[in-house]
């Protein structure tokens, strides 16, 4: 299993920033997957997306502040996936987002964990450039 992390201060408001963080949007911001239905439970909102040649759910839950989220079930690219939204203000005006994930890829590749990794750091860097864009 491989973890990253990326983190970057946004133009946005705490509040902007806030109200933008839904699960749907999330998705669609990493750029890898196309949101197909929304769930919302008591306790999660399940998120089902699709990519080329797959589909998913992802469970998203909010964790004292922290937006956490995973693949849930054995369908999908991954054998493991969790991921850790965190937002912290910096002034009125702007915002510092950090986005730590592990993953492991199901597939028995030479180094695919690695490769895992390369890709979603590449997801999450392109979630931060689309919050940038959309609430800069």
């Amino acid at each position: 299993m491989r973890e990253v992390t990326v983190a970057r201060v946004v133009d946005a408001s705490p509040d902007a920033l806030s109200a933008w963080l839904e699960p749907a949007a999330i998705v669609e911001a990493e750029g890898s997957f196309t949101v197909q239905a929304v769930d919302e439970r008591a306790d999660a909102t399940i998120v089902v997306a699709s990519g080329p040649g797959l589909e998913l759910p992802l469970r998203f839950e909010d964790r004292d502040g922290t937006i956490y989220y995973t693949q849930e079930g054995e369908h999908g690219p991954f054998s493991h996936m969790e991921t850790w939204l965190e937002s912290e203000p910096i002034d009125a005006e702007r915002s510092r987002v950090t986005i730590r994930s592990a993953v492991e890829l199901a597939a028995p590749l030479p180094f695919g964990d690695r490769i895992a990794a390369w890709k979603r750091r590449g997801e999450l860097e392109g979630a931060l450039d689309t919050i940038e864009t959309e609430l800069g």
